[in-house]
């Protein structure tokens, strides 16, 4: 009998076969081989072993409890450390900074210089990213031996360690502490930006690929503005209890270590590099809540044969090889498209730019709050529409808007001594660049370069695309506050530029890759390579 023409519940043993059109499903106590059944009958998992599903159309597969609690225990547990981190540095750094001071001088007794104070704070905020950088060029290693459930899980390590130093970096009265905790915590982040989108697009079914894609994303800008209201002086923001706020981003780490163990690993992974065919389709069973995996199975199993046709992808033929080398190429540029256009600028140092437009302090850290939170409303409108509008445009809808407000911007802040209603409107024209940044750059180059790879290119192509992004965000976030005092308001005219770069290459360059496979993805360029 050809293998096509019957199916064997997984962990049942029950024969299926079923006549007709009629989906196949594995028989449960409530209807006997001959005896009709209820067709509405409800029914659950209780393990991965043991499923008893309900019947279910083909294009009815899609989204449901099991996926979403997947996605939420590697979203949430990964995401939400990004995000809190980039953010929570931003309402209590006064508070930081003077504490500094104060325990070189309990341990010393000399106090600091003001450029030296300055100096100490922006190891601490940058070293995030030299964690970043770490962590994203290990993204690869641990993605391909522990597996991309088991190096999320591993990684945890990271964020409980740095958590910890910054928690009792006041207690030990230690700055040190403080900038080692961040650099933890970079690691943490740095690995969680390529394993996390990795892992919610190979679990996701192709149709869902991109807003499943942009959960990351918004959990990036829910934990970004959570970060920015506990930090305010009414609650974690005051001098005893912002290492409290800063020692919060262990909560996550728990979050994810008591959650994900209970989902599957990604099956692409099980089938394409461990070769477990059965473990894999069990895991699809699961994620799916239906046996009809048939499709996603075949396509898997058609990529794991074309696998073995071509060598192990290294870091020479990622370089070298032109249906990998163009992509990669694309894939690079969104990411730096993300970076360059000032957006994590604007994320740190957002209440300094309020206040430099003439906003009171107390002002600019409420303006700040409804940039976040305009950043979370747009992220969610472009999960809602991407699969619709697709990449390409989201993305260069994002990049062109970006550039026009920015030019704005820099004429508001020039003209802000002419007329003070100007300090205002440059409130508004941030709130529209974060806006713009959400509609598409926000979120898109985190899943786009799982798309345009086939499993065994991946984590290589991962790696390489995570560690420029935060190569990129820590020159921005060290190089920004120099050159704004140097250019004054004129800074973001730079940041116009790259704008202006990138903008044409999306429309150029970048292909469209809604609701296509990732073989016809790969038949694309290797087409354009020949």
């Amino acid at each position: 009998m050809d293998p096509d023409d019957y199916d064997v519940a997984i962990g049942t043993g029950v024969d299926t076969t079923l006549s007709g059109l009629e989906e196949r499903r594995p028989l449960t106590l409530l209807q006997l081989p001959g005896e009709g059944g209820d067709a509405s009958t409800r029914s659950s998992m209780s393990d991965l072993g043991s499923p008893i599903y309900e019947r279910r159309s083909r294009h009815d597969i899609g989204l449901n409890g099991r996926l979403a609690f997947a996605i939420a225990a590697a979203a949430l547990g990964s995401a939400f450390q990004h995000g809190y981190n980039i953010g929570v540095v931003n309402a209590p750094g006064e508070l930081i900074r003077t504490w500094i001071n104060d325990s070189h001088y309990n341990r010393t007794g000399e106090s600091l210089s003001s450029p030296a104070v300055t100096l100490i704070w922006s190891w601490a905020v940058s070293v995030f990213c030299i964690g970043g950088i770490i962590g994203g060029s290990l993204t690869g290693i641990l993605a391909e031996r522990m597996g991309r459930k088991g190096a999320l899980l591993f990684n945890n390590v990271f964020a409980i360690i740095g958590g910890l130093l910054e928690a009792f970096t006041k207690t030990a009265n230690s700055y040190e502490m403080l900038i080692a905790g961040r650099l933890f915590i970079g690691i943490n982040c740095g690995l969680n930006g390529g394993l996390a989108p990795m892992y919610l697009s190979e679990i996701s079914p192709i149709h869902l690929r991109g807003a499943v894609g942009t959960v990351y994303q918004l959990v990036v800008t829910i934990s970004i503005l959570v970060s920015q209201i506990l930090g305010m002086e009414s609650l974690l923001g005051t001098p005893t209890l912002w290492p409290i706020l800063l020692g919060l981003t262990i909560v996550p780490a728990a979050y994810q270590l008591i959650s994900l163990p209970f989902c599957p690993e990604s099956p692409k992974y099980t089938l394409l590099n461990k070769g477990k065919e059965i473990e894999s389709q069990r895991a699809l069973t699961w994620l799916r809540g239906t046996l009809e995996v048939h499709d996603e199975m075949d396509e898997m199993r058609a990529e794991f044969e074309a696998m073995k046709l071509v060598p192990k992808t290294t870091l020479k033929e990622m370089l070298t090889n032109p249906s990998l080398r163009a992509p990669m190429n694309i894939a690079v540029m969104m990411m730096l498209a993300q970076q360059l256009s000032g957006i994590n600028a604007v994320m740190y140092y957002s209440t300094d730019i309020f206040i430099s437009a003439g906003l009171t302090a107390e002002t600019s850290q409420y303006a700040t709050l409804g940039m976040g939170g305009m950043n979370v409303l747009m992220t969610v409108v472009s999960l809602a529409i991407i699969e619709k509008a697709g990449r390409k445009t989201l993305q260069l809808i994002g990049l062109v808007g970006m550039m026009f407000d920015v030019i704005l911007l820099t004429i508001c802040l020039a003209l802000k001594d002419v007329a003070a209603w100007l300090a205002y409107f440059s409130i508004v024209l941030i709130i529209v660049y974060v806006v713009f940044f959400a509609t598409g750059p926000g979120s898109i180059p985190w899943f786009l370069v799982t798309e345009l790879f086939n499993s065994s290119a991946r984590p290589m192509a991962t790696a390489i695309a995570v560690t420029v992004n935060w190569v990129a965000n820590f020159i921005v976030g060290l190089g920004f506050l120099p050159i704004q005092e140097l250019l004054g308001p004129y800074v973001f005219v730079i940041f116009a530029g790259f704008l202006a770069f990138f903008s044409w290459f999306t429309w150029k360059k970048v292909p469209e890759t809604k609701n296509k496979t990732i073989e016809e993805i790969s038949a694309m360029f290797r087409q354009q390579s020949y």
